[in-house]
């Protein structure tokens, strides 16, 4: 099956915490930083998800904040670390990718906040995604 959601990274099931309908999934991404999925309880039970499956990390661009200074004081609890590689800008949106410890994440935002965060290629940056806003996949 082929995708159209940009950000796919690999990475093994760390944690797998169930609650009446949902469930949260941590998952070690292939270079080591960690993401937390929040998704539905038949979901885990559907993919067969435990500590030490293989799976993807999927997450729409459009889903994906940067931020270029410190992040404290937020309840999004993923933020990937890395290096913007690539800016496209667009008249009104950008596309801009971030080198995360190997794997790539791409961010859509608007060309007014690449303006005002004064991000160029080889700025360091954090990648913020909400846990809700991750689904998961089996490979």
């Amino acid at each position: 099956m082929k995708l159209s959601v940009r950000n796919q990274i690999p990475g093994t099931v760390t944690a797998v915490t169930p609650d009446e309908v949902m469930a949260t999934v941590g998952v070690r991404l292939t270079g080591g930083q960690e993401v937390t999925a929040a998704v539905t309880l038949e979901g885990v039970l559907d993919l067969g998800l435990e500590v030490g499956s293989a799976v993807h990390v999927l997450a729409k661009a459009t889903e994906v904040s940067l931020a270029t200074g410190p992040v404290d004081g937020l309840s999004i609890r993923n933020r990937l670390t890395g290096k913007l590689t690539e800016i496209v800008l667009g008249a009104a949106l950008a596309t801009v990718k971030v080198s995360v410890d190997g794997a790539e994440v791409t961010a859509v935002i608007t060309r007014d906040a690449v303006e005002e965060l004064g991000i160029t290629p080889g700025t360091g940056v954090t990648a913020l995604i909400k846990s809700t806003e991750i689904a998961l996949a089996t490979v």
